[in-house]
């Protein structure tokens, strides 16, 4: 008769830390790319209406989508981070694995450790993501931003695109993929003596002079419309005809990085706060970096505040849950964008204003998650959150009883 060794889970690494972490990581990664790709199209969307009129625009939308890639994932992180948490938490406990683990003496701080332990490995990405990567994501998308805003014809011109110059509009209804051969071009220009002139091609080919300042368009059976001195026109029909319009000259020249204090990697805003150069109000730049410290340090408490709403869950209030989670991470958000708010207006100190919401809010998911020890699921939110639930489905089922009558 063999007699069962008791339970017990080795420090460091364990088969159920890389259990629960291998479970967590899929919906996590999966969770975090759907939301980018859905993020990023909108804005390219976005992105291709505004750069409608540039020949172009799908040069710039690419550049400036790519440099939006670390914008949306800071906000992505946490959104992904915790709905892996709720999916495995809530996965745990229907299958009763939650309960044996319970049973077999775990307690629910031990389990709740390498989620946490994830956590704090986020916290360095968001780091990094938030203190290095975004700053200088954010000037190359305002300098390609600019670029596209002032950049003239290339010489190349996309079907359906306007090709704009001083005094001069060009679009073809057909062009290859390079914009050198077109079809059913439009031309419009002011002459330099202030006369209306408008040109229509069947077809051209474009072709840029060696130095770049000008290019030649070799137009193909089309009219001529000047506007004559005595105010009338003269209607020109030709089958080939040959004609000149300038280039882009230089951009107007982008500002050095740092005008903004969102540009500013962490060391550079410490550093600045520190000299405190006048260049940027001190205030400004304390609120932004603390704000970015608040928002990476947050991540490891949402596994506290997952796991109460996560195994409440079983008892079928999920949906409740998420809501109730989704306010709470809206909430702190925009705590945050307050207090920055009130420390750039003066009216609060940057550490207050920073520190004091991120203090109640991680102070609750700890409240929440040691109410919860005892009896997992049972803390006054969830509570609250079933009551609302139950309440809210026996409506329904009246309102359902109601129109059946009716029938």
């Amino acid at each position: 008769m063999s007699t069962r060794r008791p339970f017990h889970v080795p420090p460091g690494l364990s088969l159920i830390d890389r259990y629960v972490l291998r479970l967590t990581t899929g919906p996590m990664l999966g969770c975090l790319a759907v939301t980018l790709v859905a993020l990023l199209l909108e804005r390219a969307l976005r992105l291709l209406d505004l750069l409608s009129q540039s020949s172009d625009r799908f040069g710039f939308v690419v550049q400036l989508t790519s440099q939006l890639v670390p914008h949306y994932f800071g906000l992505a992180l946490p959104v992904a981070f915790f709905v892996a948490l709720f999916i495995v938490i809530t996965r745990l406990s229907d299958g009763s694995e939650t309960d044996a683990l319970l049973a077999a003496g775990v307690s629910l701080t031990r389990l709740a450790a390498p989620f946490v332990g994830l956590g704090l490995v986020l916290t360095l990405v968001s780091l990094v993501v938030f203190g290095y990567l975004q700053p200088s994501s954010r000037y190359a998308y305002r300098a390609v931003m600019h670029a596209a805003a002032n950049a003239g014809w290339n010489g190349e011109l996309q079907a359906g695109a306007f090709a704009t110059e001083d005094n001069l509009i060009m679009t073809a209804d057909m062009a290859d993929p390079e914009g050198r051969e077109l079809g059913n071009l439009f031309i419009r220009r002011i002459t330099p003596e202030g006369r209306e002139e408008v040109i229509t091609a069947r077809s051209a080919d474009l072709q840029v002079s060696p130095d770049r300042k000008t290019v030649t368009l070799r137009l193909h059976n089309g009219r001529r419309t000047l506007e004559g001195r005595d105010g009338g026109f003269d209607i020109v029909e030709f089958e080939t005809f040959v004609a000149q319009a300038p280039l882009a000259g230089s951009s107007a020249l982008m500002r050095a990085r740092g005008g903004d204090e969102r540009e500013l990697s962490l060391g550079e805003l410490a550093a600045r706060a520190k000299a405190n150069d006048g260049l940027l109000p001190r205030a400004t730049l304390l609120a932004e970096l603390y704000g970015r410290l608040a928002r990476a340090l947050f991540l490891p408490f949402l596994p506290l505040i997952a796991f109460p709403l996560g195994l409440a869950a079983k008892r079928g209030r999920r949906a409740p849950g998420l809501i109730f989670a989704g306010v709470l991470l809206l909430a702190f958000q925009h705590s945050l964008q307050l207090g920055q708010s009130l420390a750039e207006a003066g009216r609060l100190p940057a550490f207050s204003a920073i520190w004091t919401p991120f203090a109640l809010f991680t102070g609750f998911g700890v409240w929440m998650f040691m109410g919860s020890r005892n009896r997992p699921g049972e803390t006054p939110i969830s509570l609250m959150i079933g009551t609302v639930s139950h309440h809210t489905t026996e409506a329904l089922a009246r309102v359902r009883l109601r129109r059946a009558g009716a029938a």
